[in-house]
């Protein structure tokens, strides 16, 4: 009789729990990113680059991933959990920091569209991305200086560098080094061009370098963002993405110094994490 009193407690208890659970309020957590304003996350992977856009109309693009499997979490903070496909993905160069990532984003979600150069590397991280991009039927495209990618509702990136087939360049060198414009405000993204590119650009491009925020390149290396590149940029934001206690150093002080010294407002994602710029064009807002 006693094992009967407490089997049938235990059953109206779990009846009373299941009903108090399918009555109580669910939290659904927003992703960073929706529709109808600009999005440009700077996520964080640690030691590497991953750079995550979304249009006012959805249009989304990822620059590189990072070196291993963070850059999911990542995009599962950013994007909505039903969303399965992105765009457009820029491996601005075939280092594992950058790349490494790309093969868990080819595999979870479907890519229209790869944006690389010619440029390879003779590693088994950068050939796995090589054979996801073939397995996943993507449009391979090869970065030229001039090209531009139509994101929606004006907002357009537009290649820099190269100009040519990078193949048999030194990996950093051949970084794509991309503009994205959306109404009042532009972002400059370098990857890990070294300060002779940046020069370079200082000669081509001139005043069309100026933009409202600039990633600073090489994750804050003293052999990128030379004092002449940055005077041309006139950055208001600086957004350096790197690893806490990484094994380089980086950013090293002579970078971090020339960006206070200039008064430029810098984020780091080794210190506070992902770095997120929304804009409708006008209005520009910053969240750490």
């Amino acid at each position: 009789m006693e094992r009967q009193i407490k089997s049938r407690l235990v059953t109206v208890f779990i009846l009373l729990a299941a009903a108090l659970w399918s009555w109580a309020p669910t939290t659904v957590l927003e992703p960073a990113c929706h529709a109808g304003q600009l999005c440009v996350a700077f996520l964080d992977v640690g030691q590497g680059d991953a750079i995550f856009i979304q249009s006012p109309t959805g249009t989304q693009m990822l620059i590189d991933g990072g070196r291993g499997s963070a850059v999911l979490r990542e995009l599962g903070a950013v994007m909505s959990a039903r969303d399965r496909t992105i765009d457009y993905i820029v491996a601005t160069h075939p280092d594992a920091d950058h790349v490494g990532g790309l093969h868990d984003v080819l595999e979870r979600y479907a890519i229209e569209h790869v944006i690389r150069t010619e440029n390879e590397s003779d590693t088994p991280v950068w050939h796995a991305v090589e054979e996801a991009i073939r397995e996943e039927g993507a449009r391979v495209t090869y970065a030229r200086r001039g090209q531009r990618i139509d994101l929606g509702a004006g907002a357009v990136a537009e290649v820099f560098f190269p100009e040519g087939d990078m193949s048999e360049s030194e990996s950093n060198t051949a970084s794509i080094i991309l503009k994205l414009t959306y109404g009042e405000h532009s972002w400059l993204l370098t990857g890990d061009a070294p300060k002779g590119i940046e020069e370079y650009l200082v000669l081509t491009e001139g005043q069309h370098l100026k933009s409202t925020a600039l990633k600073v390149g090489h994750h804050g290396s003293r052999t990128s963002t030379s004092e002449l590149f940055l005077d041309e940029v006139e950055p208001q934001y600086a957004v350096i993405s790197s690893g806490k206690d990484n094994q380089y150093g980086h950013p090293h002080v002579e970078v971090t110094d020339l960006l206070f010294n200039k008064h430029i407002e810098t984020y780091s994602t080794a210190e506070v994490g992902r770095v997120t710029f929304w804009s409708d064009g006008t209005e520009l807002l910053v969240k750490k």
